[in-house]
């Protein structure tokens, strides 16, 4: 005699697969609720305490966890396992289909009661899972109802072998591990436990044609089209999600008719004036030529007017929270460009994770932001209104900078950006010269810095490019130099306490 187990929580499909497995003269063992609704369906099956002839106790806590549930899974198809089995009653279980209580539905579900959650968490299932998936060389494990069509038409076919049977197994393990993974990670945060490892289970939901090179695979694990809408254009790349979430991040933090554009990782134009379409011309004066081939980031509905200017240039994406049917009319005309619509920010709490030889770097996302009560003035000369405001859009934008970040600003449009050099004066040149190679009138204009000036040349190369003021974290052994030179060139300075590398 043939037997399956079938105990589900997800029961999505499990009667048609049921009456399959019926056809192909499998006797079918179920728990409750499953039992109950093949029985209503008029398919036969063996309720598990009519199987085990122990019934349920606890209120459900114990059911499955029964010598004659998993001998039959466990058990060897050999003479020895067989015989022993049979002075026990025990028979081969061949097919177990096993899903798991919801519990991170329930744990999404901030109304529910600790006991709910505790109630929720599977004992015995997981352990028949993985039972039959130790068991793969002759038993087969399925966990999802998406499995169910393939495993019948394999059986019709006769090709339910070692092979496909070692892939549900694999299969089983990471959907029990997930499991786990889920329960852990909700005792850390309930109860404040200290965290002793890092736990990361996402599944592969995407393949990417290639990573930040061809030669290199890539994949996107997790639910980021959670938060992103691909509308429009070639495949998104490994290249353009980086781009992406560096403009969002930066963005989220400033108004919602800002515009970023990103290039490489960067910044490369970014204003914050009184509409999207405003800042999006002001930002691409920033610096037009790094501004092909970028991505743009807004913070509110791209209209058919912007959309008719954005279309002026190769742009490789454009992002934002909506796009009136006409714009995507005009965007779309470019076939290749991506139009990817946020769905929801994503300047939330969490860890930033990189990978080092033999584990990993962890550390907590930066959403430190600026508490202009906490920012000391160092100098003889105060800002003034105008450049206080311009002081905190430089800072922000700085805070999204490679570093060594410095950030010219004036208007609240930035004019000169440098990034990424390994001084801090290589960064003011780069910034005073490509404000300078575009035209702008440098005077009166700020400076946000990501970290502290070391010494006062950049300061001083700044007071002789016209900057009138320059905001900083501060905290360099020589502070009292730099805030001299600062007073020297008649230049105010403030220092937040603040820094932020970006590496």
């Amino acid at each position: 005699m043939k037997y399956s187990l079938i105990s589900v929580s997800d029961k999505s499909n499990i009667v048609e697969f049921a009456k399959a497995l019926i056809k192909f003269d499998y006797n079918i063992i179920a728990t409750g609720k499953t039992s109950k609704l093949l029985t209503e369906n008029n398919i036969p099956n063996k309720e598990i305490s009519d199987f085990t002839g122990f019934r349920e106790i606890l209120k459900g806590r114990v059911k499955t966890l029964h010598p004659k549930v998993f001998g039959g899974i466990l058990m060897k198809r050999d003479e020895a396992d067989f015989s022993e089995a049979k002075s026990f009653d025990i028979f081969p279980i061949d097919i177990v289909c096993v899903n798991l209580y919801p519990f991170k539905e329930i744990i999404k579900n901030d109304s529910a009661s600790i006991d709910e959650v505790i109630e929720n968490i599977d004992i015995g299932g997981p352990s028949l899972i993985r039972a039959a998936a130790k068991n793969y060389k002759h038993v087969s494990v399925l966990t999802s109802p998406e499995q169910y069509q393939e495993f019948i038409e394999r059986l019709e076919k006769n090709l339910v072998d070692e092979e496909y049977r070692i892939k549900l197994a694999y299969r089983a393990f990471s959907y029990t591990a997930d499991f786990d993974i889920s329960v852990s990670n909700y005792f850390e945060r309930k109860f404040e436990l200290e965290k002793t490892h890092l736990k990361i289970f996402e599944r592969n939901t995407t393949k990417l044609r290639y990573g930040e090179n061809p030669h290199q695979k890539a994949e996107i694990y997790g639910d980021f089209f959670l938060y992103f809408n691909i509308l429009h254009g070639k495949e998104i790349s490994y290249n353009n999600i980086l781009d992406i979430i560096s403009g969002v991040e930066l963005s989220e933090e400033l108004n919602s008719s800002a515009c970023v554009i990103i290039k490489h990782n960067n910044p490369c134009g970014v204003a914050s004036l009184d509409n999207n379409y405003n800042s999006y011309i002001q930002a691409l004066k920033s610096d037009p030529i790094s501004a092909f081939g970028g991505i743009v980031v807004f913070g509110e509905e791209v209209d058919d007017k912007l959309a008719e200017k954005l279309n002026e240039i190769f742009l490789e994406v454009i992002v934002a929270p909506d796009f009136s049917p006409k714009a995507l009319e005009i965007l779309k005309k470019k076939k290749d460009r991506r139009i990817v619509k946020k769905l929801k920010n994503i300047n939330e709490k969490g860890l930033d994770i990189r990978s080092i030889p033999g584990g990993f770097l962890v550390q907590e996302r930066d959403l430190t932001t600026l508490n202009v009560s906490n920012i000391k003035i160092v100098t003889e000369n105060k800002p003034s209104s105008r450049e206080m405001y311009d002081l905190i859009f430089a800072w922000i934008v700085a805070k999204h900078v490679k570093s060594n970040a410095i950030v010219i600003a004036k208007n609240k449009v930035t004019l000169g950006i440098g990034a990424g050099q390994t001084s801090r004066l290589d960064s003011v040149k780069i910034a005073i010269n490509k404000a300078k190679e575009l035209g702008f009138d440098l005077s009166n204009s700020v400076v946000g810095s990501d970290a502290f000036f070391p010494f006062p040349d950049g300061v001083i190369k700044l007071a002789e490019a016209g900057v009138s003021s320059i905001i900083q974290p501060g905290g360099s052994i020589r502070d009292e130099e730099v805030i001299q030179a600062a007073n020297k060139y008649k230049l105010s300075m403030l220092f937040t306490g603040i820094r932020h590398f970006k590496h």
